[in-house]
């Protein structure tokens, strides 16, 4: 499934400790986003991950799962494209 997780964290060292995490799951295509293409079951590991790593009372990280539809209609304004065509389509 094709997810893109956005960061808001506002201590820098926990901020660099998701930056990593998040590059071994996907590409980083902007400041605090990546995209990614990944299992349903890595989904939920991803998520646990990252819920050890920030402050729930200070930080925040979303995690929006997109359908192939949503994929194919994805428009990208300027520098860069979408980084992961899906392999696998549900259906």
């Amino acid at each position: 499934m094709f997810i893109v997780v956005s960061y808001d964290i506002i201590d820098d060292k926990r901020r660099t400790k998701v930056l990593k995490h998040l590059r071994g799951y996907g590409t980083h295509v902007q400041y605090s986003v990546f995209e990614c293409d990944l299992e349903r079951a890595q989904i939920e590991r991803l998520k646990l991950e990252l819920r050890d790593l920030i402050d729930l009372n200070a930080d925040s990280v979303r995690v929006y799962m997109l359908d192939v539809a949503a994929v194919r209609r994805i428009a990208v304004l300027g520098l860069g494209r979408v980084t992961v065509d899906p392999p696998y389509y549900h259906v």
